[in-house]
């Protein structure tokens, strides 16, 4: 792939992560609570990781229209998603209650970051654009 060429798979791939984020998640926490929801049960918690999340899955789906002119949003996703997922990893580790998090959304996050940088160029073919 060259270093300006988005995979045509990319606006796909923003739209599926963005209905993820958008309804996945809060249907992920009720079904699978061992690999998605921290215990004891936090609403204020849940509420604004759903805020959040919700919010970044509106802006992958109105990205996905043109992902090269969104890359800093893209990129931002990835960085994030590894960021969050290694600071949950941590937490998953340290306490042995919360090891099902490996398995769901530490895994997923990670999927997420992975799936998204190798569809995702790392500069823009735009004049003056800069690297991610």
């Amino acid at each position: 792939m060259n270093a300006a060429s988005p995979s045509p798979l990319l606006p796909t791939v923003l739209r599926v992560f963005g209905l993820i984020f958008i309804f996945g998640i809060v249907i992920l926490n009720r079904v699978w609570p061992s690999g998605w929801a921290w215990q004891p049960e936090q609403p204020a918690y849940l509420q604004m990781i759903l805020g959040i999340y919700v919010t970044l899955g509106v802006f992958l789906l109105l990205a996905a229209r043109d992902p090269m002119r969104n890359l800093s949003l893209i990129w931002f996703t990835v960085w994030s998603s590894v960021v969050h997922a290694g600071v949950m990893a941590y937490h998953s580790i340290t306490d042995p209650s919360q090891r099902g998090h490996l398995w769901g959304d530490v895994a997923a996050l990670l999927l997420t970051a992975a799936v998204l940088a190798a569809l995702t160029p790392r500069r823009a073919s735009l004049p003056g654009a800069t690297a991610a």
